[in-house]
């Protein structure tokens, strides 16, 4: 794996094995052209040139030495392919950011609203509407209420808000913080989803979707973060928190060229990993994605258990939204 040269400052002339007397170094050369440098101590030896002894000696010590290098460069070299993988940071300033420090709809710069009551690919049963009742800031939050009513031609309405056009990014940190509604038939989400179709024959999941968040209301405390593509469909995990609809929560998504990462509070619940083998159909990540804040009501996800007309109307609250930047570290 390595080749071991070793040097020491000063010889003794009158014998042909050296007296070492001072401090000396070794140098690993790998195969790969690195090379590590550590240092040692020699202690002066009393040595008589005929005494095959010494030899022995001097072998075992050499062979220390190169035992004790050779874990320490397998630790190091270890160690630097782990950082050498993880080559990007994010900025400690928002380059897009919302904190509701205003009353009434959501910022018409900031937000636009998908619109329907065609059940949105999952047997959704609300109408989204741009209703001040189901979107609106109030309190330094943002509001995204569903409500038991007649509504288009279902019996529910809610909101679904979107930036596309006015926050797309590819790569970057995101953070939001919220509460969520609670009940048996609600389906909120904060999520990613491509801004163009780039890839396949469909637009999802073959564009893939990132899911910072996604919460039933029948299995309260539990949140899933998921990442979407055409191989798998879904990949994911789930993590059970305490106070999921009485407490405001951080869901974080950090994406780079080589992973994604789904944090609740800081701890990681989900990472996707790209590997080299992976195309489009696995990792359709690097295009402009934006971001999504909704609730659901019903459907193939909500309405496992059916929908609890009683809980309505049910809130979710966004204190506020921020994306940083990706850096890629020199």
């Amino acid at each position: 794996m390595f080749a071991i040269y070793q040097k020491c400052n000063k010889t003794n002339p009158k014998h042909k094995v050296p007296s070492f007397q001072t401090n000396g170094s070794i140098t690993a050369i790998l195969k790969n052209g690195r090379t590590f440098a550590g240092i040692f101590s020699c202690k002066k030896m009393q040595t008589n040139y005929a005494e095959p002894f010494i030899f022995m000696k001097l072998s075992a010590f050499f062979s220390i030495c190169t035992m004790c290098t050779f874990f320490t460069l397998f630790i190091s070299c270890k160690n630097k392919e782990v950082n050498r993988s993880d080559n990007y940071s994010f900025g400690s300033t928002p380059i897009w950011s919302e904190e509701f420090d205003y009353t009434g709809k959501p910022n018409p710069e900031k937000w636009s609203y998908d619109l329907g009551d065609h059940g949105w690919g999952n047997c959704e049963l609300q109408n989204y509407t741009d209703r001040l009742e189901n979107a609106r800031v109030e309190n330094g939050m943002l509001v995204i209420q569903a409500r038991k009513e007649a509504s288009g031609n279902r019996s529910y309405s809610s909101a679904r808000l979107v930036n596309k056009g006015k926050g797309d990014f590819k790569y970057g940190k995101f953070e939001i913080r919220a509460k969520l509604p609670s009940g048996r038939g609600t389906w909120p989400a904060i999520w990613l989803l491509a801004s163009q179709q780039t890839y396949g024959d469909q637009f999802w999941p073959d564009n893939g979707g990132i899911d910072l968040m996604s919460h039933v209301g029948s299995d309260q405390n539990r949140v899933y973060s998921n990442v979407h593509a055409k191989t798998f469909y879904t990949e994911g995990n789930s993590m059970m928190i305490e106070g999921a609809s009485s407490n405001y929560h951080i869901y974080t998504c950090e994406w780079t060229p080589k992973q994604i990462t789904l944090k609740i509070d800081g701890k990681i619940n989900f990472k996707y990993k790209k590997e080299e083998s992976y195309g489009w159909q696995e990792w359709p990540f690097d295009q402009p994605f934006h971001l999504i804040l909704n609730t659901a009501v019903g459907g193939s996800g909500g309405g496992q258990k059916g929908v609890d007309d009683s809980i309505f109307p049910q809130n979710m609250e966004v204190d506020y939204v921020r994306v940083y930047e990706l850096v890629e570290k020199k």
